[in-house]
């Protein structure tokens, strides 16, 4: 890569509501910092309540990058992002700040951190042989080959859209880059069940009900990027099909799921430090003091 690599890259990962957000937001004010998010659903144009995507106020205090990249319905693949991602590092740099990457997306973060080799667009004949495949098949085969599970797990066909699309080949770093420091937010059950459960209340206080709306005014129900997260289960509320209820509890119920693949993810890494909200930051101070 181009540019200064006097200061390192900072790469903050953990399951959704980890207040792995905050924290890099409170970094990047103190250390003039800019963000760069890992987050497979908040490169989409116009979803912001439902993906969580970092309101006015905190995309304010600190520049943010790797938002609203695409329009839901077009694709934005790993390899999109980790070209993407340098590109924004190299450009921080350049200007004197810190670069700080923050995700729960891990195909996204690897990519960049061991420098993935995308392969080329799969053949017909690689094609048909996972289209061949069950669906107890191809997830098995997403969990053994680290290829990222699309949003809606249970969908043969979007298996079929990961697995053709997302597998990457062994041509990778053994370790991450040497500018790269990795830091994990572990949270417990219990505390990552009842921030989940905050969070909830909050996306329908805010108005995730009227953004799916519109959203599926817009681009469709049926478009890919509402197929996965809160979208569908608001799509059956509108339907009638769920009571307000049932869907705040079902969507509480698939953001822990997701919390729990994105850890089983991470922990797999044997380079990331793991800790606390608090001892992460405190971490990262003592690094960056020290540098």
């Amino acid at each position: 890569m181009a540019a200064d690599v006097e200061r390192p890259v900072i790469v903050i990962v953990g399951p959704t509501a980890s207040g792995k957000t905050a924290l890099a937001i409170r970094i990047a004010q103190t250390h003039d910092g800019e963000i760069i998010c890992a987050d497979s659903r908040t490169v989409f144009q116009d979803m912001n309540i439902g993906t969580a995507k970092p309101d006015a106020t905190e995309q304010a205090g600190v520049p943010h990058w790797g938002l609203d990249l695409c329009l839901p319905g077009e694709r934005f693949t790993a390899a999109a992002f980790q070209q993407y991602a340098n590109e924004r590092i190299d450009d921080i740099r350049s200007r004197g700040k810190l670069p700080i990457v923050v995700g729960g997306t891990g195909l996204y973060v690897d990519g960049l951190v061991y420098e993935y080799q995308y392969p080329a667009e799969p053949s017909d004949t690689d094609r048909n042989k996972f289209e061949s495949m069950s669906q107890d098949e191809l997830y098995k085969y997403c969990i053994d080959n680290n290829i990222e599970l699309p949003l809606n797990d249970k969908n043969k066909r979007h298996l079929v859209r990961s697995v053709v699309h997302q597998h990457v080949t062994e041509q990778r770093r053994e370790h991450i880059r040497s500018d790269v420091l990795m830091y994990g937010i572990a949270v417990d059950k219990a505390t990552s069940i009842s921030r989940i459960a905050t969070r909830t209340e909050h996306m329908f206080d805010d108005g995730v009900v009227d953004e799916a709306k519109a959203l599926g005014k817009k681009y469709g129900w049926d478009s890919e990027a509402m197929s996965g997260n809160i979208y569908p289960l608001l799509h059956e509320y509108v339907q009638g099909e769920r009571s307000l209820a049932q869907a705040k509890e079902a969507f509480r119920h698939r953001d822990w799921q997701l919390a729990k693949r994105q850890m089983t993810w991470f922990r797999r890494n044997p380079e990331i430090a793991w800790g606390t909200v608090a001892d992460i930051e405190h971490r990262i101070e003592q690094m960056l003091a020290s540098g």
